[in-house]
């Protein structure tokens, strides 16, 4: 019966929610397309509930029967349950997060709260745990990937829906009030409704840019300073000699959208110049608007209160003194810094302003607020510190005038063509493509240790080249203009040798952002191991690389800290599920041991995607994961696609997950970094279990003649590239080949024909395979590994989800799809087999008698989810059937991107 109460809010809502859609599908499309809906949304629901064949051949007669108009109504209309069937769920964890808050219950795992309360239970000191905030650096890095299927426009509608939702749950309403609610609800659904879905035109990255920015003015720019502020307190509660001690600003925002060029041919230095200043102007714009704010708030009198010499100093400096603020010096302070923050605007927007009339960097307006703060503080109006103005100094420290970090990413490929060429016009010589491993070293070396520039600058470079320096002035131009935060991190994607790393080196050395002279360095160079061969050669790599004076040299500059990535998405599909997270963990115990033996700081970044197939899962469960030493107070995360929008577009659900990831790294620093190492046994049968899975997945996805075929006609990989869905295209070269299609859209077509295949194929053979071999004692084995072994544990946790979403009867439907009937039969009877084994194996090792009996709140959700999303696939089989049998209606195409787009929705991991 709890349970029943618990959950009874969400179904209301739901309830709620789809009768008003249904209300609007009725006026605006007539009762015949409601009842159609109606019809085939209780086929469905019937169907889930007991699996009665009578009701899914009921639901694929009268989807079968569709004419193409009412097909395009019926789409719309299950696309939209589901978006607002999440925007349900989301509001309801919200107000189960508060009622646990507010019944003061022990703090849940994943919150700072409960955090701080077991590193004190540890024995630790208040002192240590403030220590470890004092070094610590996390950042979540927002990318824009082709699956993002949320346009602008349905976001900021299902915010306002989820607002209302909010309002509802947390006020006792008059009846005047329930109506008015009601009839916001029924407006704001109307016009998700009459709005189209699908973008008409490509997106630009420049849109993209744009469309990051909202989830700054929606949740980070607010919430990051009142979580920085609520940690604040808890610390001082413990530590009172820590009240007046304001912690750095350990947790950032960085993002590669405008910066990240690898595959992207659009990402210019006029580009990234436009990200940077767009960026620039969001930040001012809201110190603005915030400054504004607090001068109607502090309208303290000095007749009435003493203020500080510094104060009075900045406010004397105000070039207009209104008669009726004469003895109001924080007003006429604050107006002196909303005029230097309207130089900076003018000056951002490219007009000629006087050296210095703005401010040149976000400190200097820090200092500024700092003196109001100050002032305050130190007589007697404390209380007024703490509101608006601590907020607004800590969002100045956190963002600056750049916002967000922007971090640059290139191919190797593409740096060692660029080297070559600089190198070519510079000197005679052999070509630096035909040079060894070791004897590009020792050019480099040379190179960098000289403070001869190659550029030429009388010389007519390839377009490439020239397109590869010019990005690089930029960024050295933005040094200049907002500081080196702005864009402090280089990404190699490839890299698999020192030289890439040294080439890029050379590149900077170019554009004076490395000095070899002085041994500087100003922006960090982080090497990208993606594919399992280059996981493996990750730590070998990296010691050679430390064992190069000069290198060690320049690293010097940056804190002895080097950061490496470690990609999620193309090692997963280059070598699949099981084999990609257990090559990471190696990796990451490799790259410990080198990082330790040459005194050299580690920070992880993770690649990580939304779904599993990309590294996705929960991210506190995935930092506790890493091996011990792994995480070492710094981490980097990347939130990819429509992801970005499940986690960050609402406030409350944003300011959660930034506090999980402080949380998790805090954790994992002091709690679990001294943790003992797995037993060898479970080292031992971990690598002989992905040994077994490569073999079944290589054999499958590059061995087996026919497979790509199968993908791409099974798939709607080739609609895919034709939504317009991002900037970059879905291969980074015009190859038809799987190993030059990108991990992106590689997952999510697994995902819309709901097999799901890159988050566990493979794992069925492996275990089949290994308790064979090994009989009871392995089975054994395997069960201890998945209840003590936390790697092995959130492994099996997040296939757990994937098979959960996936539908074989579905993805059966999909196989039709394939002219070649032997072919489709070969791979299908694979693909089925690997399921069952995989899903069998899985019980086995957690004792479960069902998916997700250890997770009743996912399982919840698919049970409300699906119903709204199986009728999407139906519809998208029989489109995809026209579509590729020559019918060129419109509606057809439409359609089927509808269908991407719905089906998205309905999972949300997706991509």
């Amino acid at each position: 019966m709890q349970d029943f109460d618990k959950d009874e809010p969400l179904r209301e809502n739901i309830r709620l929610l789809g009768r008003m859609l249904g209300e609007t599908v009725r006026e605006q499309e007539g009762k015949e397309t409601f009842d159609l809906v109606e019809s085939i949304r209780q086929s469905s629901i019937r169907f889930h509930r007991a699996e009665d064949q009578t009701a899914r051949q009921e639901l694929e007669n009268t989807l079968n029967g569709l004419s193409r108009a009412r097909t395009i109504h019926i789409i719309r209309a299950f696309s939209y349950f589901s978006r607002l069937a999440n925007i349900a769920e989301d509001q309801h964890h919200i107000s189960r997060a508060r009622v646990r808050s507010v019944d003061r219950t022990t703090p849940r795992p994943g919150t700072l709260a409960r955090a701080k309360k077991d590193v004190i239970a540890s024995g630790l000191s208040p002192q240590v745990l403030r220590a470890f905030f004092t070094t610590a650096s996390i950042f979540p890095v927002l990318t824009a990937h082709p699956t993002e299927v949320g346009r602008k426009s349905t976001l900021d509608r299902e915010r306002e829906i989820a607002d209302l939702l909010l309002a509802r749950d947390r006020t006792h309403m008059t009846q005047t009030e329930q109506d008015e609610s009601d009839e916001a609800l029924g407006r704001a659904i109307l016009t998700l409704w009459q709005t189209g879905l699908l973008r008409k035109s490509k997106l630009r990255v420049i849109d993209e840019v744009a469309n990051g920015l909202a989830f700054f003015d929606q949740t980070f720019l607010k919430e990051m300073p009142k979580l920085y502020a609520s940690l604040e307190d808890r610390l001082a509660a413990l530590d009172p000699t820590g009240v007046d001690q304001p912690l750095p600003s350990f947790l950032r925002i960085g993002s590669w959208i405008g910066g990240d060029r690898d595959g992207n041919p659009f990402v210019t230095a006029d580009v990234l110049q436009q990200t940077l200043n767009m960026q620039s102007a969001h930040a001012v714009a809201f110190y603005r608007h915030e400054l504004e704010l607090l001068s109607t708030e502090l309208s303290l009198d000095t007749r009435l209160v003493k203020i500080s010499t510094e104060l009075e100093a900045l406010a004397a400096s105000s070039t207009t003194t209104p008669i009726h603020r004469d003895n109001e010096p924080y007003r006429l302070a604050i107006a002196v810094m909303l005029s230097k923050l309207a130089s900076l605007e003018k000056r951002l927007a490219g007009h000629d302003t006087p050296p210095d009339s703005g401010y040149a960097r976000a400190s200097a307006l820090g200092d500024d607020l700092d003196i109001v703060h100050q002032s305050l503080t130190d007589h007697g109006s404390n209380a007024l510190a703490r509101g608006r103005l601590r907020h607004l100094r800590r969002a100045v420290d956190v963002f600056g005038f750049h916002l967000a970090s922007l971090d640059m990413r290139q191919n190797s490929d593409v740096h060692e063509r660029v080297v070559g060429e600089l190198l070519k016009v510079a000197s005679e010589g052999k070509a630096y493509g035909e040079l060894s491993e070791a004897e590009r070293v020792k050019l480099l070396l040379e190179e960098l240790a000289s403070p001869r520039l190659i550029t030429l600058p009388y010389w007519n470079y390839s377009a490439e080249t020239q397109s590869e320096l010019a990005i690089l002035r930029e960024a050295a131009n933005q040094h200049r203009r907002l500081g080196r935060d702005a864009i402090p991190n280089y990404v190699i994607s490839k890299a698999d040798s020192v030289s890439d790393v040294l080439e890029v080196a050379l590149l900077l050395k170019e554009v004076g952002l490395l000095r070899p002279i002085t041994g500087e360095m100003d922006i960090n160079i982080v090497p990208l191991f993606e594919t399992i061969a280059d996981l493996q050669a990750a730590a070998a790599i990296m010691d050679a690389l430390f064992q190069l004076p000069a290198y060690r040299r320049l690293l010097t500059s940056r804190n002895a800290t080097q950061e490496v990535m470690l990609g999620y998405s193309d090692s997963n599909k280059d070598g699949g599920f099981l084999t990609s997270g257990w090559e990471l963990y190696r990796a990451e115990i490799a790259l410990i041991k080198v990082f330790e033996k040459h005194s050299i700081r580690l920070k992880l970044f993770h690649g990580r995607g939304g779904s599993v197939g990309r590294g996705g899962g929960p991210s506190y469960d995935a930092i506790l994961a890493q091996p011990g030493g792994a995480v070492q107070g710094a981490i980097r995360i990347t939130e990819q696609g429509e992801v970005i929008a499940a986690k960050y577009g609402n406030p409350e659900l944003g300011r959660r997950n930034l506090e999980v990831l402080a949380a998790a790294t805090l954790e994992a620093t002091l709690l679990h970094a001294n943790e003992a190492a797995p037993k060898p046994a479970y080292l031992l049968a971990m690598q002989e279990l992905s040994d077994l899975a490569f073999k079944a997945y290589r054999g499958l996805v590059y061995e087996t003649e026919g497979f790509n075929r199968y993908f791409r006609e099974s798939t709607v990989i080739g609609e895919i590239a034709n939504l317009n869905i991002g900037s970059r295209p879905a291969s980074r070269t015009k190859s038809q080949a799987i190993e030059d299609l990108r991990a992106i859209p590689w997952v999510f077509s697994w995902a819309q024909c709901r097999l799901m295949l890159p988050g566990w194929y493979g794992f069925g053979s492996a275990i089949k395979a290994y308790t064979s071999k090994h009989g009871a004692a392995g089975t054994e084995l395997l069960k201890e590994m998945a209840r003590d072994w936390p790697f092995f544990k959130t492994l099996l946790s997040t296939m757990d989800m994937v098979l959960a979403k996936t539908n074989i009867a579905i993805a059966s439907r999909y196989a039709d799809l394939v002219s070649d009937k032997a072919l489709r039969e070969a791979i299908f009877g694979r693909l089925s087999d690997e399921l069952e084994q995989s899903r069998s194996g899985l019980l086995a090792m957690t004792g479960h008698a069902a998916l997700l009996e250890g997770n009743p709140l996912l399982a919840r959700s698919i049970r409300n989810r699906f119903p709204y999303v199986d009728p999407l696939n139906h519809l998208q089989i029989e489109l995809l059937k026209r579509h590729r049998a020559g019918d060129e209606d419109n509606r057809v195409v439409l359609g089927i991107h509808l269908t991407i787009n719905g089906i998205a929705a309905g999972l949300r991991n997706s991509g």
